[in-house]
């Protein structure tokens, strides 16, 4: 029994040997060296497992083109189911994106069911592609003869904007089926201003994002964009920061209307801004405040993330 084994052996050791001298054995493990850096390369690229990688390599024979396509329709198709299953579940947090770049402001919402998948940078991913479409959507409008214009976008529409050649609704879907929780397309609001005026923003809550981030976007739980008509005098730090603080108002005071200077504050229940005491001053009024500066407030949008709204 022993001498079997022992003559079993040493056919498999001659074996290996004769391969080796031929080149078979180390031309197999260079083949499969290749394979897996190939199978490294294209995990790396799409972010999907190793075995849907691995499965997309063998059904088409390494060609890594079709693999990847394969993968992305594979993606799509089981996050749409997975949106399907989770459909109805409840989505009461997510994340407020402001993005400015010049004369134009964006703001978008986006909600998903937790905390731990709104600091993902996947979901963050999914924020700032939606903020770019709607900027690109805002600077599509015909401009009309008004020192600024507005806009309230309802998810529905944002989820048929493209980014690239994949719709948002795609991109929705692919985040899904990667995170496992419900998520909403809510809402996204922009505003674009004339050279005589400026835009104050602020974002509370502000998160440190995961993904390298555009410079000039924000992620946090409450976002504003209050429009002012500058003084000549101001400086652009001075218009920047006194923008910040009134966007800060609009978030702490929650204001309903702008209201005028000639109105009378009715005390803690005012909800007309110009009106109310000034969250960082409140011994003056915003309008009180403002004066000095010479700068009048024309309008504002105010985000809450997870608030009921009838914003359409």
């Amino acid at each position: 029994m022993v001498l079997g084994r022992h003559l079993v052996l040493c056919i498999i050791t001659y074996m290996l040997f004769s391969w080796q001298q031929a080149g078979l054995f180390h031309s197999g493990l260079r083949l499969l060296a290749s394979d897996k850096e190939l199978l490294v390369k294209l995990r790396r690229k799409t972010g999907y497992s190793f075995v849907n990688c691995k499965k997309a390599l063998e059904k088409f024979n390494n060609d890594a083109k079709q693999a990847e396509t394969w993968l992305h329709q594979q993606a799509q198709k089981e996050g749409w189911n997975k949106a399907s299953k989770l459909q109805g579940r409840k989505t009461a947090e997510g994340l407020v994106g402001l993005l400015q770049e010049g004369n134009t402001a964006v703001m978008v919402e986006v909600n998903c069911e937790t905390d731990f998948v709104a600091r993902n940078v996947k979901f963050q991913q999914l924020v700032q592609q939606a903020a770019l479409c709607t900027l690109r959507h805002c600077r599509s409008q015909e401009q009309h003869q008004a020192s600024y214009s507005k806009g309230l976008i309802p998810g529905e529409e944002i989820l048929q904007m493209k980014t690239d050649d994949v719709t948002i609704k795609d991109v929705l879907a692919l985040t899904i089926g990667k995170l496992g929780e419900n998520m909403l397309m809510r809402r996204a609001a922009w505003v674009m201003v004339s050279s005589d005026l400026f835009i104050g923003t602020y974002m509370h809550g502000a998160l440190q994002p995961d993904l390298p981030s555009l410079t000039n976007m924000s992620y946090g739980k409450y976002g504003s964009l209050v429009v002012c008509r500058k003084a000549d005098t101001d400086s652009t730090s001075n218009i920047t920061e006194l923008g910040r603080r009134l966007g800060q108002h609009v978030v702490g005071m929650n204001p309903l209307t702008v209201g005028s200077l000639e109105d009378e504050s009715t005390g803690d229940a005012e909800t007309r801004m110009l009106a109310q005491p000034f969250l960082l001053e409140p011994s003056l009024t915003v309008g009180q405040y403002l004066h000095p500066h010479g700068v009048q407030v024309l309008d504002f949008v105010r985000f809450e993330c997870g608030e009921e709204t009838h914003t359409p």
